[in-house]
C-alpha cells in the first residue's frame, strides 16, 4: 500500500511539474537565463505594442490579441488588412515563436523586411519561412511551398515533424552574417548561405527574378503574413547576434 501511495504521489508531482513547465513556456515572458542571453519579447501577450501595419503607421483590423495569442482573422490583404511588422529592425538575429494555423491556412514569417511606396507586401523584399497546411491545402504544393521552406528558394527536409492543424508548432530562424537556419519543432529543416553563388542562381532564375529588391537588405523588420486565412502566434522572442 505504501508503494502505491508513493507512486501515486510521484505521478501527481510529475503532472504538476509538467503543467508548470508548459504554462511557463506559454506565458509570453523570458526566463532569467534568456534575459542574460539577450533575448527580448516581441509580443507581450496583451497588446500589439511593438508592431505596426506594413507600409502603415496603424495596425490592420484583422490582427488582434486574445488569450495571450497574436491572432490574424484571415481577411484578405488590403489597406485595412495586411501583413504586420516589428517597429524594430534586426540584422543578425535568432528568432523563436510558436504558431497554429487554420485548416487550409497559409501564412509566413518574414525577416529583413523593407517598406516603401513601390512595395505592396512584405514578400516583395523579404525572405519567408513558409507556414501552410501541408496536408489540407486544396491544390498540389511544390516542395518549396511547404511549411518550413525558404519560400520559393530552398526546400525543407521531408522528414520534418509538423503538428496537425489547430495544434501548436515551434519555429526558429537564425540569420548570422548570411548563414541561415530554419528549425521546426526542434529539427533543423533548412540551411543555406545567403548571397552565395548557389543562392544568387536560385534568386535570379525563379519567382524572385520579377522582384529586383527581394532579399537585397541584410537588415530590416521581422514580419508576419496575412494571407487571407486564420493563424495564431505566441511566445515571439528574438535576440541580436
Amino acid at each position: 500500500m505504501k508503494i502505491c501511495i508513493c507512486i501515486f504521489a510521484f505521478v501527481l508531482i510529475s503532472a504538476s511539474l509538467t503543467a508548470q513547465t508548459i504554462n511557463s513556456w506559454h506565458d509570453n515572458s523570458l526566463s532569467k537565463k534568456e534575459i542574460k542571453q539577450g533575448w527580448q519579447m516581441l509580443f507581450d501577450g496583451q497588446t500589439l505594442n511593438g508592431w505596426k501595419g506594413y507600409n502603415s503607421d496603424k495596425m490592420f483590423s484583422c490582427w488582434s490579441v486574445a488569450n495571450g495569442e497574436l491572432v490574424c482573422q484571415g481577411e484578405g490583404g488590403s489597406v485595412t488588412a495586411g501583413d504586420i511588422i516589428t517597429v524594430a529592425n534586426f540584422d543578425n538575429f535568432e528568432l523563436c515563436l510558436e504558431w497554429s494555423i487554420s485548416k487550409a491556412g497559409n501564412s509566413g514569417i518574414f525577416y529583413h523586411v523593407l517598406e516603401g511606396g513601390k512595395y505592396h507586401a512584405a514578400y516583395e523584399t523579404a525572405p519567408e519561412y513558409q507556414l501552410i497546411d501541408d496536408l489540407g491545402w486544396p491544390d498540389k504544393l511544390e516542395e518549396w511551398q511547404k511549411t518550413g521552406a525558404d519560400y520559393a528558394m530552398t526546400n525543407t527536409t521531408k522528414d520534418k515533424k509538423l503538428m496537425p492543424v489547430g495544434e501548436w508548432n515551434h519555429s526558429r530562424i537564425i540569420y548570422n552574417k548570411g548563414h541561415v537556419e530554419y528549425w521546426l519543432n526542434g529539427m533543423k529543416v533548412v540551411e543555406f548561405q545567403a548571397y552565395s553563388p548557389e543562392w544568387e542562381k536560385l534568386r535570379s532564375s525563379g519567382k524572385w527574378k520579377e522582384y529586383p529588391d527581394y532579399a537585397i537588405s541584410k537588415t530590416g523588420h521581422i514580419g508576419l503574413q496575412n494571407h487571407g486565412s486564420g493563424v495564431k502566434f505566441r511566445n515571439i522572442k528574438a535576440r541580436k547576434l
